[in-house]
């Protein structure tokens, strides 16, 4: 059994997503074994707590810096011998030496085309340069901000006269279904990120942007 540790900092969609992908047996042989926030109030934990999942707050404010909150955070993560780090939501950016702590088995979901869009506030960013396609990359951790080495693109359109709403909700219903794929993965070994950053599956080395989810946006 394959243990998976997820980090929120909000709603927890992703993360429930993931629950139900567990509990379908979609995510063969794995459990999620703890939900860890760095805000006390994020929705996500009341998601934890509902499937019976730990659900650990670890406030910011008890650290003196960023370096040693990095340190309790990963030495909690550590207590529950994950296979696998799931970053669902988590609003912070983490330092360079927890990020190598689990280099290779932690991923990240980014709500752009990787490598555009880094960083936040992407579909409006998407929107306001005209494109017509945006969409959603997970890929794994590295010490580069959204830098890493992707893994699944899934592409949506952007309609004229497209709220950053519509965008939004189109967007995150193509996240629910790639990120539960990719973990799979992950977790069943088929999934490995190479020494020199590439992304391998099933023994093969991934595109610079990943495979192409074939499902697309509904309208």
């Amino acid at each position: 059994m394959k243990n998976i540790v997820v980090l929120i900092s909000g709603s927890g969609s992703n993360l429930q997503a993931i629950i139900d992908a567990c509990s379908a047996g979609l995510i063969k042989n794995s459990q999620i074994t703890a939900v860890i926030s760095n805000k006390e109030n994020a929705y996500g934990l009341e998601r934890a707590r509902n499937a019976n999942i730990e659900a650990i707050h670890i406030a910011p404010n008890q650290y003196t810096d960023r370096e040693q909150y990095d340190e309790a955070l990963a030495d909690c993560i550590e207590q529950f011998k994950p296979d696998v780090v799931i970053l669902a939501g988590f609003m912070r950016i983490l330092s360079a030496d927890f990020v190598r702590r689990f280099k290779g088995k932690m991923l990240n979901i980014h709500p752009s085309l990787l490598p555009k869009y880094p960083g936040l506030n992407t579909h409006q960013r998407a929107m306001d340069a005209g494109d017509n396609v945006h969409g959603t990359s997970v890929h794994f951790v590295t010490e580069e901000l959204d830098g890493g080495p992707v893994i699944l693109q899934a592409r949506v359109p952007i309609f004229d006269n497209d709220t950053v709403e519509e965008v939004t909700a189109r967007v995150q219903k193509q996240e629910h279904a790639i990120y539960p794929l990719v973990t799979q993965w992950l977790a069943e070994n088929r999934l490995t990120m190479s020494s020199d950053g590439k992304a391998i599956l099933d023994g093969i080395e991934l595109p610079a942007q990943g495979m192409q989810h074939n499902k697309k946006g509904d309208r």
